[in-house]
């Protein structure tokens, strides 16, 4: 929040840049002082790469997909717990967004980071975590973690057999985490047109890619009008999500 503030009130000249994520559109619907407008203090550049999140469960859970999850968390309540890398987090949101959805409670266990979920998870503390792939693989392909559903739209290429949570159990289910770059409100329109087409490029270079994908995201360039948009009903969807869970912002 400090880091995003400081760009609100930096020089609107093109030379003070925001690497945007998702965290950016809940604050205002999490913490009562937020010392910038998403919408109005920002101008969009361009969106620059996006992960899916993956729910992941411990091999000895009696689901194997999110379909079956829910199934057993209705016959089952409060047994389970899911562990994300906290507060304020996708991860967080997607938690909400499933019970809300489904019509279930999984408790959401808040760690500093996913590592540590990922070790409870590991160490049979917890059932379930939210997470990207990326760090979770080598335990899904040494049978130590299974992968229950994908939360984006499509399904993802390192785990081309898990269905995502929209065609398995809920449509219209989708949640991502994602990366942009954003200038501050009023940048010369010059200066986010050239750095838009600067992004492009690079976003088109193969080595980029092969640079990205070991850490769990896929390039996703999108112009200054679309992230514009991405950033609107990213901003709109968290709030009612937050609000019709009964969140009181801090």
């Amino acid at each position: 929040m400090i880091g995003t503030a400081s760009v609100a009130k930096a020089a609107a000249d093109g030379y003070t840049l925001l690497l945007m994520e998702p965290s950016a559109v809940l604050a205002k619907w999490l913490h009562k002082n937020v010392p910038f407008d998403v919408i109005g203090d920002f101008a969009p550049i361009a969106l620059v790469a996006t992960s899916p999140l993956v729910l992941f469960a411990r091999p000895s859970l009696p689901a194997d997909d999110v379909k079956q999850l829910i199934a057993y968390s209705k016959a089952n309540p409060g047994k389970l717990a899911v562990g994300t890398p906290g507060i304020g987090s996708p991860h967080h949101m997607a938690v909400l967004l499933l019970n809300a959805t489904a019509g279930i409670d999984i408790p959401q266990i808040s760690y500093r980071g996913s590592a540590p979920a990922l070790s409870d998870l590991l160490g049979g503390q917890i059932p379930l975590i939210w997470s990207t792939p990326i760090a979770v693989m080598p335990f899904v392909e040494q049978g130590k973690v299974k992968a229950l559903g994908v939360s984006t739209e499509k399904r993802v290429a390192v785990l081309p057999r898990v269905p995502t949570i929209a065609e398995n159990a809920l449509p219209g289910f989708h949640i991502e985490a994602w990366l942009g770059v954003a200038a501050p409100a009023n940048a010369p329109a010059e200066a986010v047109t050239r750095l838009q087409a600067a992004i492009r490029a690079i976003a088109q270079l193969p080595q980029v890619e092969q640079r990205m994908s070991p850490l769990g995201f896929s390039l996703d360039y999108r112009p200054a009008r679309d992230f514009r948009d991405l950033i609107a009903s990213e901003h709109q969807r968290y709030g009612d999500l937050i609000r019709a869970t009964g969140i009181v912002p801090n």
